[in-house]
């Protein structure tokens, strides 16, 4: 009877030290064995499982993600941030992958699955997946048990990452080998760490190899933290890939088209971009024409126009290269629309307060109208305002649609910071038209 109220009480306590510190349990149970590891997680709550999984290294993340029966590890790996059930599950083979993303919600599958994948020019599509990440202060001795124990026995190299799963240095499997086997592997780094985004050119990575003189590079997302490692043998192949960005889609220029297409081809593909482009330019044409008689009382109105448009078209293709770098590098995703309007509609509305009183200032010393000057200082904050949130409004619109954004955000916002400058400008001019 004491045996057993013994063992219970243990078995209680030891709950209760994972419940209340799971970091450091993570850290004790990533240097586990494969089998060791998935023991810890069976038998465990949803909620449990991903306290644990969200402070593992993301190698370790990835044995327990193979491991498991995809309904017990899908309830876990739900409950994570997207980006990191992607820097697991991009480490196990794509059959398991759509296991283990069926029991998901379709968005997040979706967005998971956007995630795991990468453009074919990026260096991401270059890496190895199967990585020997380790925190700084893993033993040597329990590091060079588990590379034995790896997916990848041709592997050289060990990188190395801080509490937050960022890189921290690399290292060579030699030196593992080489050191005592309580050193911690922090102390075995040399020289700052080389790294290469995940959506990064392949030019960049042979560019970044050729600099630091390196035959392997860790790969890293956005914020910082270890998804692959690009090895020589991908490195070689990438020397002799003539790659590029492709950047004609923004001025809706197909892909496909290169300098010496043939020109019924190139015609086929631009010629409905220029018509598409064509009822945008009537649109806003139609707005000036609206106000025709506002223009003809007052033909300073006509000077001061391009001005306007000008500037909101300024402020709306800054924010849209943000957005579009910032879809590009998956620093954003379409759940964080909120935060991304709302900045870049402050921003606008900032900028466009900074820029109305420059404007005012000068029209005011050019007419001698206060009116006038009164009419562009608010049409220029209205008017930047929008353009802000358009910029950002636009190529979230359509990835939500399932659209290319670098196919038409161009042209779309166009038509919108035009409609929106002269509409602003010729309406508040109309409405105190008697005071210019």
């Amino acid at each position: 009877m004491m045996t057993a109220s013994v063992n219970s009480g243990a078995s209680a306590l030891a709950e209760g030290f994972l419940t209340a510190y799971p970091a450091e349990v993570a850290r004790i149970a990533e240097l586990w064995d494969s089998n060791a590891l998935l023991e810890l997680f069976r038998g465990r709550t949803a909620e449990q499982g991903a306290q644990l999984l969200e402070h593992l290294v993301p190698e370790a993340a990835a044995r327990v993600a193979d491991g498991l029966d995809s309904d017990q590890v899908s309830p876990m790996l739900m409950r994570l941030d997207p980006a990191r059930v992607a820097a697991a599950l991009g480490r196990i083979d794509a059959d398991r992958q759509q296991r283990v993303l069926a029991h998901f919600p379709p968005r997040v599958a979706d967005e998971v699955r956007e995630l795991v994948s990468y453009p074919a020019n990026a260096a991401g599509s270059l890496m190895d997946v199967h990585v020997a990440t380790f925190r700084q202060d893993a033993p040597a001795g329990r590091v060079l048990t588990l590379l034995r124990e790896g997916k990848s026995p041709g592997a050289t190299g060990v990188v190395v990452v801080d509490d937050e799963g960022r890189l921290s240095g690399t290292l060579d499997a030699v030196d593992v080998a080489l050191a005592q086997p309580q050193t911690p592997v922090g102390t075995l780094m040399r020289g700052a760490p080389g790294r290469i985004q995940a959506l990064a050119p392949r030019e960049d990575v042979v560019d970044e190899l050729s600099r630091l003189k390196l035959t392997s590079l860790p790969v890293v997302d956005a914020e910082d933290r270890v998804v692959g490692i690009i090895r020589h043998d991908a490195l070689v192949r990438a020397l002799h890939e003539e790659v590029s960005v492709d950047m004609q889609t923004m001025v809706g220029v197909s892909a496909e088209e290169r300098a010496l297409s043939p020109v019924a081809f190139v015609v086929r593909k631009r010629l409905p971009w220029l018509q598409i482009n064509l009822v945008t330019a009537f649109m806003a044409a139609a707005i000036v024409g609206f106000f025709e008689d506002t223009i003809a009382q007052v033909t300073a109105l006509a000077v001061l126009l391009p001005v306007v448009a000008g500037q909101s078209g300024n402020t709306g293709a800054q924010a849209l290269a943000v957005t579009m770098r910032g879809l590009s590098l998956r620093e954003i995703r379409l759940r964080h629309w909120r935060q991304l309007w709302t900045k870049e509609t402050t921003v606008g509305f900032v900028n466009g307060v900074g820029v109305a009183l420059t404007t005012s200032v000068a029209v005011y010393l050019w007419s001698r109208s206060a009116g006038l000057s009164a009419v562009i200082g608010l049409s220029m904050v209205l008017s930047m305002t929008c353009a802000g949130l358009a910029g950002a409004v636009v190529p979230m619109a359509l990835v939500a649609a399932r659209q290319d954004p670098a196919q038409a955000s161009s042209i779309i916002l166009t038509t919108v910071t035009d409609i929106v400058g002269f509409f602003s400008f010729l309406g508040i001019a109309t409405l105190l038209l008697s005071s210019l």
